[in-house]
Formats: structure tokens, sequence, C-alpha cells
């Protein structure tokens, strides 16, 4: 199981602190509909890999990984879709869909791991 001190629990906790902020500054441009879906997707994957630290059976852990990787897939979703539509700058899409990524290469190693077993 994952630990509350793993990379990825790390990772996604430190992107979903980044995520607040980009909603934050979202709102500040009058940006609501788009800021609250990337908010939830982006925050909700560090929660699914926590739920995963309490799972009850393998297949609980591995259900909870799959969850955080596809809230993952929507994250970038998202965050391309407020590139493209010009609220968010290309180099601030860059940085944090760099960091996105890392994630999903993470949950993918993980739950490729989990279910070949």
């Amino acid at each position: 199981m994952i630990q509350k001190d793993s990379i990825v629990y790390e990772k996604a906790y430190s992107f979903a602190i980044k995520i607040v902020g980009l909603h934050k500054s979202l709102n500040g441009k009058n940006e609501y509909i788009l800021s609250k879906q990337i908010l939830r997707c982006g925050t909700s994957i560090g929660a699914n890999v926590a739920e995963a630290n309490g799972a009850i059976s393998h297949a609980d852990f591995s259900a909870k990984m799959g969850i955080a990787y596809k809230e993952v897939l929507e994250t970038k979703y998202w965050l391309s879709l407020l590139k493209d539509t010009n609220y968010l700058e290309i180099d601030a899409f860059t940085e944090i869909y760099k960091d996105v990524d890392e994630i999903a290469r993470i949950l993918f190693s993980i739950l490729k791991t989990t279910r070949i077993k």
C-alpha cells in the first residue's frame, strides 16, 4: 500500500496546492465554471491516493488508484482547455502540466504492478 510519505502522495498533495492557487487566480479573472472543474479533479487525485492508503483489500487499493489516474486524465483535459481558451498562459500551463504528467506516469506504473498480481 501507499504510505502518506510516499512519492506519489507527496507529489499529488503538492499538485493539489498548486491547483488551489490556480483556482484562486482564475476566480480573479471572473472565471468560475472551469475553475471549479479543475479544482475538483485536481485535488481529487491526492484524495484518492490517500483513500488507497486505507484500502481494505488489494482490489480496493487498485480501484482507488484507478480513480486517481482517471482524475489525472480529467485534470489534463481541463488544463488544456484553460490554455486553449487563454485563461492559462503557456508557461504556467507547461509547468503545471509537467507536474500532473509525472503523477500520471507514477500512477500508471502502480496500476500496472497492482493489476498484474
